[in-house]
C-alpha cells in the first residue's frame, strides 16, 4: 500500500442528528493543472455502538480520541469516485470493513470487502443505496431512515453557501467564478466530469427525505427536498 496522506486541518465532530455526526476538514489536490484547497465533510453514523464513516476525513490524534469515544469504527464507506483520500487510513488503523460501489477505484489499492448496490447489504440498519446510472464514474447516495429521511452525498449534491477557513485565496476566487457557492447545488466539477442525465435526477427526486449531508458545504436541514428539487428542475427540467 502507498504511503498514506497526512492529516490536514479540520474542525470538531458535531452531532447534527441523533447518532449522526459531521466534521469538516481541508482538502488539497491538483485538478485541471491547478492547486485546489477547499473544504470537505465526513459523516459518521452510529448504530448500536458501531460507527460507519462516509466520505472519510482523516482526524488528528485528539480528533481520533473523540471519534473513539463515540463507538467502534466498523465500516468505511466510499460513495463518490472523486472521494476516498483517507479511506485506507481508517481501514488500516481500525480494521474496518470497506464498502464501495462496483467499479470504484481506490488510489491506495484497497478492494471492497463489500459492494454497495441498491437493494443489497448495507453497513448499518435503516439505510438504503441510490446509484446514478448515467455517470461516467460510479456515484452513490446513501439514504438514512431517520429524522424524516437524511441523504448523504459525496459530490453530486453540494451545499456550499460560502468559502470557509479551509480555502486558499486562489481556490476561493476560482470556485466563486465557477458557481460552487450556491444553496442546494449540483456539484459543478462533478457535473462536468460525469455528464449525468436527467433520468437519474428524476429518480432521485422520488426519494423521501428532509435533510441532506453533502461531501462539501453545510448540512441542509428540513427544506432539502424542496431546495434540491428546485435546483434539479432548473438544471434538467424534470
Amino acid at each position: 500500500m502507498k504511503e498514506l496522506p497526512p492529516v490536514l486541518p479540520h474542525g470538531k465532530i458535531e452531532e447534527v442528528f441523533p447518532d449522526v455526526f459531521f466534521v469538516t476538514g481541508a482538502m488539497k489536490t491538483v485538478l485541471m493543472g491547478g492547486h485546489w484547497h477547499f473544504s470537505r465533510n465526513m459523516t459518521i453514523v452510529r448504530d448500536d455502538g458501531a460507527l460507519t464513516l462516509i466520505n472519510t476525513v482523516r482526524l488528528d490524534e485528539p480528533g481520533l480520541a473523540e471519534l473513539e469515544k463515540l463507538g467502534t469504527v466498523a465500516n468505511v464507506v466510499k460513495i463518490g469516485s472523486l472521494h476516498g483520500r483517507d479511506d485506507a487510513f481508517y481501514v488500516s488503523r481500525y480494521g474496518a470493513k470497506f464498502w464501495a460501489a462496483p467499479g470504484m477505484k481506490d488510489e491506495h489499492g484497497l478492494t471492497p470487502d463489500m459492494e454497495l448496490v441498491p437493494g443489497g447489504e448495507t453497513p448499518f440498519a435503516g439505510c438504503s443505496v441510490f446509484a446514478f446510472g448515467s455517470t461516467k464514474l460510479p456515484e452513490l447516495i446513501i439514504r438514512i431512515d431517520r429524522a424524516g429521511g437524511i441523504l448523504v452525498a459525496a459530490d453530486a449534491l453540494q451545499n456550499w453557501m460560502s468559502p470557509n477557513e479551509f480555502f486558499s485565496d486562489e481556490s476561493r476566487a476560482m470556485m466563486t467564478d465557477m458557481g460552487f457557492f450556491q444553496r442546494a447545488n449540483l456539484g459543478p466539477l462533478w457535473m462536468q466530469v460525469n455528464e449525468p442525465k436527467a433520468d437519474d435526477f428524476a429518480r432521485l427526486r422520488q426519494l423521501s427525505f428532509r435533510h441532506v449531508l453533502c461531501g462539501h458545504g453545510e448540512p441542509l436541514r428540513d427544506e432539502a427536498k424542496e431546495a434540491f428539487s428546485g435546483r434539479i428542475a432548473t438544471v434538467f427540467g424534470v
